[in-house]
């Protein structure tokens, strides 16, 4: 998400002149100018390859599960742990 953003920020930085960008052209640097979203498009089909996203979606899951059984446990006055 963060090279979309980034390429985003740089056409409008090139459209509206601003900063170094300003003298860039589409003629000349339009590899430049679309170097974010071809590193975004990577980025996404190597966390899918990988199972990246799956991996990170679980987790949060597991996150999600664990407070909610930690609060159901505070709300019965229960002890965290095991008995010894």
């Amino acid at each position: 998400m963060w090279f979309v953003a980034i390429g985003v920020v740089m056409a409008l930085m090139q459209f509206f002149g601003i900063g170094p960008l300003a003298s860039w052209t589409w003629a000349n640097d339009w590899f430049m100018l679309l170097l974010p979203f071809a590193l975004a498009v990577a980025w996404w089909a190597w966390c899918d390859a990988t199972g990246y996203t799956k991996r990170k979606a679980m987790e949060r899951d597991d996150e999600r599960r664990d407070a909610r059984r930690q609060k159901a446990i505070d709300a019965l006055g229960l002890k965290r742990g095991g008995r010894k």
